[in-house]
C-alpha cells in the first residue's frame, strides 16, 4: 500500500496539538512539553520546497513556545511506514530546508538565532527499524583534519509495532487507546479497544479532533483490510480449518474473515468467502451494537440476519458514533420497529 496512504489517518491526528503533547511526553524520553499549554501550539508551514518545484508534504511541523522566555522549539515529525536507509540525511535536509524557510518568512525570534528542532521518525511498518539515526554513520571515514568540518544530523525514533506493551497498556491517553487499536487482534479489538473508543465519541464534543479520529479509525479498517488477499478456498484441506487457528498470526482481514469461514470452508465453493465474510460482519455489528445499546430488539436481529454485505458494512461503520440504535439503520428508509430513541 503507498506510503501516502498508510499514514494519512497519522496525518489528520498529528495536525492537533494535543496528539502532538501525547506522542512526545508518552512515547519519546523528552520531558520538555510535560505541562505546557495547548495555546503555546503553532502549526509551522511544511510545504517548503527544495531545488526541485515540488512542496515537501511528507512533514508536520509545529512551534511550541516554552515557558516565560522567549525559547521556541520546532517539532517536526516524519512519517514512515518503510524503513529508508538515509533517513538521516533525509532529516538534514529537511531540518535546513525547515530553518531556511523561517528566515524566508522572517519568523526568528529576537536576536534572529534559528531556534533548536526535535526530528521525530514516527515508524509503522511491519520490518524492525534498521536504519543509521545518525548521518555520520553513512559518511566514509575522512582525514582527521577534516572531521570537524562534516554534516552531522540526528533523529529520534518512534517504532510504533515495538513500544513496550506493558507501558502501552498502562497510559491512558487517547493517542495510546488508538496505539492499542493499531496493535492488537481483532477480537481484542471489537472487545476492549472499541467500548473505549465509543465511551470517548460519547464524551468528546464535535470537534475537529473528534473528526480527525474518526478519520484515523476509517484509514486503519481500510488498511487492515487490503494487508493481505484472503483464504484461497483451493489450498486449503477440510480437515486443516477443525483446527484451531492462532490468530495472532492472521491480519485482521483474515481474523474477521474466520468468525464465519467453517460454513464456507464446509461448502469448499467460492460463494463461501462472502458467505463468511457476511457472517462475521453480523457478529461483530450484533456486538458493538449491544455494547452500545443493550439487548437487541427482535426487528433489529432480523434485519441484521437479513442485510446484504454492502448494508453490514455500512452500519458498522454508523456504529461506532450514533447517538442512537435508530440512527444506525435510519438512513436506509425509515427506522426499524423497537429502534425509537
Amino acid at each position: 500500500m503507498p506510503a501516502q496512504q498508510h499514514d494519512l489517518g497519522y496525518r489528520a491526528l498529528f495536525a492537533h496539538p494535543e496528539m502532538v503533547r501525547e506522542l512526545i511526553t508518552g512515547f519519546t524520553p523528552f520531558k520538555l512539553l510535560d505541562g505546557v499549554a495547548l495555546s503555546a501550539f503553532e502549526r509551522v508551514n511544511a510545504d517548503y520546497v527544495s531545488e526541485r518545484p515540488s512542496a515537501r508534504q511528507g512533514d508536520v511541523v509545529w512551534r511550541v513556545r516554552l515557558g516565560d522566555h522567549v525559547l521556541d522549539v520546532v517539532i517536526l515529525l516524519e512519517f514512515q511506514s518503510g524503513v529508508d536507509r538515509c533517513m538521516a540525511l533525509r532529516m538534514q535536509t529537511y531540518v535546513g530546508l525547515l530553518c531556511q524557510d523561517l528566515v524566508k518568512r522572517h519568523q526568528l525570534p529576537p536576536g534572529l538565532l534559528l531556534p533548536p528542532v526535535l526530528p521525530l521518525v514516527f515508524y509503522n511498518g511491519t520490518t524492525p527499524w534498521n536504519a543509521p539515526k545518525d548521518l555520520t554513520e553513512l559518511l566514509m571515514e575522512c582525514p582527521a583534519e577534516l572531521a570537524a568540518l562534516q554534516p552531522s544530523q540526528r533523529y529520534a525514533l518512534i517504532d510504533q509495532r515495538r513500544l513496550d506493551r506493558a507501558e502501552l497498556d498502562a497510559n491512558d491517553d487517547l493517542l495510546a487507546l488508538l496505539f492499542r487499536i493499531e496493535l492488537s487482534q481483532f477480537l481484542d479489538v471489537l472487545t476492549t479497544h472499541v467500548p473505549a473508543l465509543k465511551t470517548w465519541f460519547r464524551t468528546t464534543p464535535l470537534t475537529s479532533l473528534r473528526t480527525s479520529v474518526w478519520a484515523w479509525w476509517k484509514s486503519l479498517l481500510a488498511r487492515k483490510a487490503a494487508d493481505t488477499q484472503l483464504f484461497n478456498l483451493d489450498s486449503v484441506e477440510e480437515s486443516d480449518m477443525d483446527m484451531d487457528m492462532d490468530l495472532s498470526a492472521l491480519t485482521w482481514a483474515e481474523q474477521m474473515q474466520h468468525l464465519g469461514f467453517q460454513k464456507g470452508c464446509a461448502e469448499g465453493k467460492a460463494e463461501g468467502i462472502e458467505e463468511g465474510q457476511a457472517i462475521a460482519l453480523r457478529r461483530a455489528l450484533g456486538s458493538v451494537l449491544h455494547g452500545r445499546f443493550g439487548k437487541l430488539p427482535e426487528p433489529v436481529a432480523e434485519r441484521i440476519g437479513q442485510a446484504s454485505q454492502a448494508q453490514l458494512e455500512q452500519w458498522f461503520e454508523r456504529s461506532l458514533a450514533a447517538p442512537s440504535l435508530s440512527a444506525v439503520f435510519d438512513v436506509d428508509g425509515g427506522t426499524v420497529e423497537g429502534t425509537s430513541g
